[in-house]
This record gives C-alpha cells, structure tokens and sequence, in this order.
C-alpha cells in the first residue's frame, strides 16, 4: 500500500512521486536539499525505503547521522508526516528520547506504539509508557506489549496489571454475566448489571449479581421525571460509617416489627445498603418486593420515594408503607395525592 504524501510542498511532491530530476532527488537523500525539516525527514523516509538503492542508502546514512534531540524534537511536532513517525517507531536504535516522542505523539499508528514496548530493552522508557494510564486504556496491546517483555520492572508490571483488571477484565466479566442473564431472559436484570457502580473496595460481582437477581422492572418501564431539579442536592454518596448506621437502623426497624431476620436476610440488607445513593435509587425503582421493603426503610427520601415510584409496587405493600412510623411525611404525603392509592381505604385510614 502506498504512503500519502502529507506534505503540500510541489518539490516535495516530486521526489516522493519520482517526477523531480534525478540530482534533485540525490541531493534530498544526501540532506542537502533546501527543505523545512519537517518535510525534508518526510522525504527521507520516503527514499530511505524505495527500490532505488543509490537514494535509499544516502537517504539511510543522512538519517542515522542526525542526533536523537533532533530527531525527538520532530517527533513531538504536530505537523509530522505519519510515515515518519512509523519509520522512527521502526528504528530500534533510534534512542530512548525519540521513541518517548513517538510513542506521546496522538497521530503515530497503534500498531507502530505496540512495535517499540515489545522490542523496547529500556526499562525507563517501559516505565514511562506504564505510567500513562490513559494511553493503555486507549491502545491495550499495550498492556500485554509490556507484560510480555523480559525487560520491564516489577512497578511497570504492577501498575499495567492492575489497569488490566481495572479496566478490562472486570468489565467483560460484567459484560459475560448480562448476556447470561439476558440469555436466560431476565432483560431487566441484564440492564442494571450492566449499569452497576460496583467495585472490588464495596460491591464485588458476586454481590451484584445477587442484587440483579432481585430486579424485575426493565429501563422501559420506569419514569424517573419526578427526580426534579430540586432534589439533585440530595444525591449524595455517604461514608462507610454512615452506611453502616444505616443498616444498624434498618435491622433494628425489622425486629422492632417482631420479624426475626435470619442471617441470610441480614446478608442481603447489608449488601443493598454497599450500593451508592444512586444505585439504590434505581434498586428501589426496579427491585422486587424484597428490594423495596428494604428501600422503603432508608432514610434518604430520594430512595425512599424512589420505591413509592416503582411500577410493580402492590395496593397490600402500600397499606403497610402508609402504617409504618419510620415513613416521612413527604411519603406519606406522595401517597395520599396518588388517585389510584387515595382511592383506598384501607391505604387512607393507616
């Protein structure tokens, strides 16, 4: 395939294209040539890989002769031709510097960027290229670039594991475990694994794969238009201690009610409440009968009202949300100017 010749440059062209005269096109391979550098190293390249043996190897000696600052210097240039940069990337003895610039440089081709970390023997310049999380994340052969080559260190090893298993491997167990239960043709739980804010420190997949199990309401069929601008203050995420308080106060509202909450209900209690304000906001509007007897107890009202807004919520489940003592009275008040629940009078009366 052939390489497009980036430059506007007529005398450019010419060389590149074999049109230029023939000592034209000798005196560019030897450097002598009167071009801006930028498109003079475009030229070279260029040459320096033809079939024309006399200019390639002129072109070759005057590359190797210019100094890596040089070299690094226009291989950090926005305006360099690509072929360039590949040429450098190419290069094994092109230096520590040059190969830094190229590597940095948002226009040098993925597989070029690859090449130097696998052939790369500096351990500073492996080191560099482990630091740049965003670079891994955007080109992750990468990451297997580094952990295959014998002369990384025991830092640049550690951190592109861990960007590993940050940033992909976790999220294609998520990705695995929703078409699981997609397959299986649980959609709604599908939707919110797959939108989960889990992580290892709070909720791991094993936890979120229970609490999908609990979803039954799809995206479809919930309105969350009643989260006004009012309310987006609330959406706060609390400490640990504040969670944990949370809970505490959640089980002592269950054996307040006389129901003696086996381990297994604790366990569940507990692995709800791991989830931030906003995951239980969604749990609350799409969980099951389970979720929202849990939900229904939090002491965020945003939670809270998010349960009264769930779709498959029951006129029974209702009769008991209203009697409870723990519910505010902004519920208490969304209850009583809901139609279908206010024409209750069982749900009027508690």
């Amino acid at each position: 395939m052939e390489t497009p010749i980036e430059s506007e440059n007529p005398v450019v062209k010419a060389i590149i294209q074999g049109t230029a005269p023939r000592p034209a096109q000798l005196a560019a391979a030897r450097g002598i040539l009167p071009l801006p550098a930028i498109e003079l190293l475009e030229v070279l390249v260029t040459l320096a890989r033809s079939s024309d043996e006399e200019a390639a190897g002129h072109a070759r000696e005057t590359l190797a002769a210019k100094s890596s600052d040089e070299l690094a210097e226009a291989a950090r240039s926005a305006e360099i031709a690509v072929s360039v940069l590949t040429y450098f990337a190419e290069t094994h003895g092109a230096g520590v510097n040059v190969h830094e610039a190229v590597i940095r440089n948002p226009r040098t081709p993925a597989p070029a960027v690859v090449g130097i970390v696998k052939n790369a023997a500096s351990v500073e310049l492996l080191d560099t290229v482990s630091l740049n999380q965003q670079l891994l994340i955007q080109n992750p052969a990468l990451i297997d670039a580094i952990l295959n080559n014998p002369a990384r260190s025991t830092e640049a090893e550690r951190r592109v594991s861990e960007t590993k298993k940050e940033f992909f491997e976790k999220e294609r167990g998520q990705q695995q475990i929703a078409e699981e239960l997609r397959a299986r043709g649980n959609e709604a739980a599908a939707e919110f694994f797959e939108a989960a804010a889990f992580d290892g420190d709070e909720l791991d997949i094993d936890d979120a794969i229970l609490l999908a199990d609990m979803i039954e309401v799809p995206d479809s069929e919930t309105d969350d238009s009643w989260l006004a601008l009012e309310y987006i203050e609330e959406l706060y995420e609390e400490t640990p201690e504040q969670r944990q308080t949370i809970i505490n106060s959640i089980i002592g509202e269950f054996n307040a009610d006389g129901q003696d909450l086996p381990s297994e209900r604790i366990s569940v209690i507990n692995r709800i409440m791991k989830m931030g304000m906003k995951d239980r906001v969604r749990m609350a509007m799409m969980g099951d009968r389970e979720a929202r007897n849990i939900l229904i107890r939090d002491p965020n009202r945003i939670v809270a009202q998010a349960v009264i807004n769930n779709p498959r919520i029951t006129e029974q489940e209702m009769e008991k949300i209203a009697a409870m003592r723990s519910v505010t009275e902004d519920i208490l008040r969304q209850i009583a100017n809901n139609r279908q629940w206010s024409r209750s009078y069982a749900i009027v009366h508690n």
